[in-house]
């Protein structure tokens, strides 16, 4: 049995809609279809979710939204129309939508929830219904009647363990399950999403529940580069990878996986297989816990923008009990959080997310990181990327830092900060912003060009 997740950009018009409804029934395994909302018909376009969200920001403030709530409608009518679908499902779609933005807006995460969620929702009803308009038993399920719970934490639901041993009983239906994604609903029967692209987290949690034998992602690319084409041109493509470099590769800036995505299929230990919905014919990239490293130690080469660093100097900071516990402590109390943490005998520098540090955060972090710690000098600096060099073979062969060092050194890219995680999958390097792609594609000629 095979669980099978459509992104949005594969959901977004009747032609595309006309693919999937191809790729589900020339598979009779592929009894689960996870679907996200419509995403964007071409480059300007904007996706039913952004809509959702415009929308519902306008109803919380008091204001119409007319023309939003229309132009949601439209993009669903405009697919079922093009299927031939009958009155009725979009019928139904608006009822249901209306009656959602007439709901309680006391709660705004809630409110706000309820209708995003319905980007899905509405999109899984109206598939269902083409579905059957084929002549294939089709089923839309909803994810409080599937027992889907999640926790109550808006924008962040986390899945209740109780909710997979609900979802097997999904195998017990007739025909094909078509199921919303990137929503579950509380014990008290509230709607709450798991964060954003949060559809590839419902495939996940659908193919742990109903024990599938792999989980097939399809998206709008052949497979997972070694590294964004938009850095490099025609880069190879990954036909194997592990979790764990799917995991560091996602967190470092690839854009085809959340990166919680996976967890779910991980702890259940399923295979997942991304492919292109528009050539589906294309083998892809597929994701297992365990892979013959005969590809060299690299697998692929991530990076991502938006960080700053906090370099902390202190003469014997080693000697000093209790010091890298004082200065979390600083980090928490003023709502930071940190990414990584390299240090040596005298310093110490962490790594955060730029956007959590206004001018009045920065300025309280620094005074009290120096004054209550005593530090003979606190920096802040702006404007840093992560680039991320991932593979499990790196732990077997010898020279693999002093190589990309020194390919970066050559193109002299300055390296601010270098860490290596003691799993030893992958190895990270802080670079200027300016010098992000030049570093990316210095590091990819080393490891792939030069093989």
């Amino acid at each position: 049995m095979k669980v099978i997740k459509f992104g949005g950009s594969s959901l977004a018009s009747a032609t595309q809609l006309q693919k999937v409804y191809k790729i589900v029934v020339e598979d009779s395994k592929r009894k689960f279809v996870v679907v996200s909302a419509p995403g964007k018909r071409f480059a300007d376009d904007v996706k039913v979710t952004d809509l959702l969200i415009d929308c519902g920001a306008k109803h919380l403030l008091g204001e119409t939204a007319v023309d939003l709530e229309q132009e949601v409608l439209a993009r669903y009518a405009s697919i079922a129309d093009e299927l031939g679908l009958g009155a009725e499902v979009m019928a139904r779609i608006t009822r249901d939508f209306e009656e959602l933005l007439a709901s309680d807006k006391t709660n705004p995460d809630r409110f706000m929830d309820r209708i995003k969620a319905s980007g899905e929702d509405n999109n899984a009803k109206l598939i269902a219904a083409f579905f059957r308009s084929q002549g294939t038993e089709a089923h839309y399920v909803n994810p409080k009647d599937a027992g889907l719970f999640v926790t109550d934490e808006p924008g962040n639901a986390q899945v209740l363990p109780e909710s997979y041993d609900n979802l097997y009983k999904l195998l017990e239906r007739d025909g094909i399950v078509v199921f919303p994604g990137f929503f579950g609903y509380t014990k008290d029967g509230e709607i709450s999403t798991f964060s954003r692209s949060g559809s590839d987290i419902t495939g996940a949690i659908v193919a742990n529940g109903v024990k599938a034998e792999v989980y097939e992602n399809f998206t709008d690319v052949d497979a997972v580069y070694a590294v964004n084409p938009s850095i490099v041109h025609k880069p190879r493509a990954i036909v194997e990878l592990t979790y764990r470099e799917m995991r560091e590769l996602s967190y470092a800036g690839f854009s085809v996986f959340h990166d919680e995505a996976l967890v779910p299929a991980f702890q259940a230990g399923i295979p997942v297989q991304i492919k292109n919905t528009n050539r589906p014919q294309l083998p892809g990239t597929r994701v297992i816990h365990h892979r013959e490293n005969t590809n060299g130690p690299v697998v692929g080469i991530a990076s991502d923008g938006g960080f700053c660093s906090i370099y902390i100097t202190k003469y014997l900071m080693n000697r000093e009990i209790g010091f890298g516990r004082k200065v979390l402590e600083i980090l928490e109390d003023v709502g930071l959080t940190y990414e990584h943490m390299p240090s040596g005998i005298d310093d110490l520098t962490i790594i955060l997310r730029e956007n959590q540090m206004d001018r009045q955060t920065e300025t309280t972090v620094l005074d009290r990181l120096k004054n209550e710690l005593s530090s003979d000098e606190v920096i802040i600096e702006h404007g840093i990327a992560l680039v991320m060099v991932v593979g499990e073979a790196m732990k077997h062969n010898v020279g693999t830092t002093a190589r990309a060092s020194k390919a970066l050194s050559e193109a002299h890219v300055n390296i601010e900060m270098i860490n290596q995680g003691s799993s030893e999958v992958s190895i990270m390097f802080g670079v200027k912003e300016e010098e992000e792609k030049k570093a990316v594609r210095a590091l990819y000629n080393e490891f792939f060009d030069a093989e």
